[in-house]
């Protein structure tokens, strides 16, 4: 496999990411996104506080998926958790690029001081279970008939990656993710 995992950055790769997720916003409820984000809004979300982690994987210069990590909640005692996603092009699937951007994208929110990282899986979908199972994150509960979209009411499954076990009784601020070359000023 000559993929590689690299940090997104710049319109050219929100672009990419935007036309990887909209085959998931237009064809099924892997998200419950109705319209598909285009680059500005996508680099938009790339950029939001607190700053966090968005890869891509290529090969040949064709990006073929993204992780990303977010704010789990709003409140400030929530600010040691993240909420993380993957997606990948329909035709990327099965040759572990998934595990590849996860297994980076886990280490730099781990070392940026995050405690716990959560996936929500809207269900059915055994592929993302297997990926999230697979790489440590452990069943927590589901939020039943939760979203209505494609004509039905959808639930979702959460995950929980616990990244410092048992979590710190005094847990130091975590820090912002620094991509070395920063993204330039949108438009």
């Amino acid at each position: 496999m000559a993929v590689s995992v690299r940090p997104a950055a710049g319109p050219g790769d929100a672009a990419a990411i935007a036309a990887v997720y909209a085959h998931y916003v237009d064809n099924g409820y892997a998200t419950f996104e109705n319209a598909p984000p285009d680059a500005v809004e996508v680099e938009r979300r790339m950029r939001a506080a607190p700053r966090l982690p968005w890869l891509v994987a290529e090969e040949h210069a064709t990006v073929l998926g993204f992780a990303y990590a977010g704010r789990h909640r709003e409140r400030a005692a929530y600010r040691w958790s993240a909420d993380v996603s993957v997606y990948l092009a329909p035709d990327a699937s099965g040759r572990g690029i998934g595990r590849a951007l996860y297994a980076e994208l886990i280490a730099q929110v781990a070392a940026l001081g995050y405690v716990s990282l959560f996936a929500g899986v809207a269900l059915p979908n055994p592929a993302s279970v297997r990926l999230h199972e697979s790489m440590g994150f452990t069943a927590i509960g589901v939020y039943l008939n939760v979203g209505f979209k494609l004509g039905g009411w959808r639930d979702v499954g959460w995950w929980q990656l616990r990244l410092q076990d048992p979590p710190p009784p005094d847990p130091a601020e975590p820090r912002e993710w620094r991509v070395e070359d920063d993204l330039p000023p949108i438009g």
